[in-house]
């Protein structure tokens, strides 16, 4: 019986710690109003536009081609990864990252391949300004729906602006060229992932809850690694 008490008591321990967990990354959402009008045309827009758009991009472009480019605009990304791997003091992840850009920029001709990961196992890194205000003490702060981007929160916002000017891109010019980049990037990006936001909807009854409990926890867990 004590035993059987003590399993007990093991599990009870376990749900107030998973229940302790959820309380801490729960974001607080005074926006909702408007957060739940810019999931819905976030909603909207995917259906209609993106998927379809992606769809018929993904029919043109071969799979190994949209990876190459995938490669290409992470590898193009890597003052914003490096400069958050200096600022958070991770000179391994930054060693990391020098690395990876001078292997892939050569060997993998601009970075369409990846052989620093292939060829030498070296694992992308994976900071940006978010995380590392997250690290100098900045909270989440409120829980934020941007177009098209979906899930954020007020700090990470801040650091989506921080690290677009870290992307080369940004200095293109004219900007309608940058902008037409990044549209690329983004299409691209959605082709490798089209039917995982339906699967997300599918699993849940209350999709906008469940995307602003995934978006903390995801972000919590990034924080702490």
């Amino acid at each position: 019986a004590s035993n059987s008490a003590g399993t007990n008591a093991n599990d009870d321990f376990d749900l107030l710690e998973e229940e302790y967990a959820e309380q801490m990354v729960k974001v607080p959402d005074p926006l909702e109003p408007f957060n739940r009008i810019m999931f819905n045309v976030n909603d909207a827009l995917y259906f209609w536009i993106v998927k379809p758009g992606s769809e018929i991009y993904a029919g043109v472009v071969p799979e190994p081609a949209r990876i190459g480019v995938r490669n290409f605009f992470s590898n193009l990304t890597t003052p914003a990864r490096l400069v958050n791997c200096l600022l958070q003091g991770k000179g391994d992840s930054a060693d990391t990252e020098l690395r990876r850009f001078a292997i892939n920029t050569t060997c993998g001709i601009l970075g369409f391949g990846d052989p620093a990961l292939d060829q030498y196992g070296l694992e992308p890194v994976h900071e940006d300004l978010g995380q590392t205000l997250a690290v100098y003490g900045f909270g989440d702060g409120f829980y934020l729906v941007l177009p098209l981007l979906g899930p954020s929160n007020a700090r990470d916002s801040v650091g989506r602006l921080g690290d677009w000017f870290l992307n080369p891109v940004s200095y293109v010019e004219p900007i309608e060229a940058s902008y037409g980049i990044t549209a690329v990037r983004y299409t691209n990006q959605m082709s490798l992932n089209i039917g995982e936001y339906e699967t997300f909807k599918s699993m849940t009854v209350e999709p906008y809850i469940a995307m602003r409990k995934t978006y903390a926890q995801y972000r919590t867990k990034q924080i702490r690694e």
